[in-house]
């Protein structure tokens, strides 16, 4: 399985160092030319590797992680989201009424039309994000839901792999809009810091 991290502002940054932490590859792009974000994923660590986003869309798993207006230009960057799972960390400081009344990653998976699509990691701040999630004996929680429940293991997996726990939320419509921000309207588990201690 290969990732990739589109966009490397202070959310892809923080995902990144999660990545690096457990030696993990992940590329690293954006719509600067990649010798621009180079030095920034050295200092991250040797797995974080930058790279056009032609090439870092090869990946079998992207994390979205651009400001929320951009995610349009990044759909349109591959002809066909087949066989790619997508997973959504952004959240929509926009009006409701450009959803179309709808939780803000099912307008996005619009989009990204046959992508296997899961809201996941966007309920944490940064630099919470950023910080070993092992705390106390507990690991971090991060929420996930999608309409797909087949896409939903191997995220769960991955935010594992990561140190965290994953707690499943059902589909977007449902559980998912507990960690949905849209326009001023913030989910009831936005910010949440919660843990889940090992049994």
């Amino acid at each position: 399985m290969s990732y990739a991290i589109v966009g490397f502002g202070a959310v892809g940054q923080a995902l990144a160092r999660a990545f690096a932490r457990k030696n993990i590859e992940v590329a690293v792009a954006t719509r600067r030319p990649p010798e621009a974000l180079a030095p920034q994923a050295r200092a991250i660590g040797p797995t974080v590797v930058a790279k056009s986003l032609r090439d870092a869309l090869e990946a079998d798993t992207i994390i979205l992680a651009v400001p929320f207006g951009e995610h349009r230009e990044v759909a349109t960057a591959l002809p066909s989201w087949k066989r790619k799972t997508v997973i959504d960390t952004m959240n929509a400081l926009v009006p409701l009424e450009e959803l179309d009344g709808l939780p803000s990653s099912a307008f996005v998976a619009k989009a990204f039309t046959g992508a296997k699509f899961v809201k996941g990691f966007n309920h944490l701040i940064a630099a919470t994000l950023a910080a070993d999630p092992v705390v106390d004996g507990g690991h971090r929680v991060v929420f996930l839901s999608s309409d797909d429940e087949d896409a939903t293991a191997p995220v769960a997996a991955l935010a594992k792999q990561l140190g965290f726990a994953p707690v499943k939320l059902g589909k977007l419509n449902e559980g998912g809009a507990l960690v949905h921000a849209r326009g001023r309207t913030w989910g009831q588990l936005i910010f949440q810091d919660l843990f889940k201690k090992e049994q």
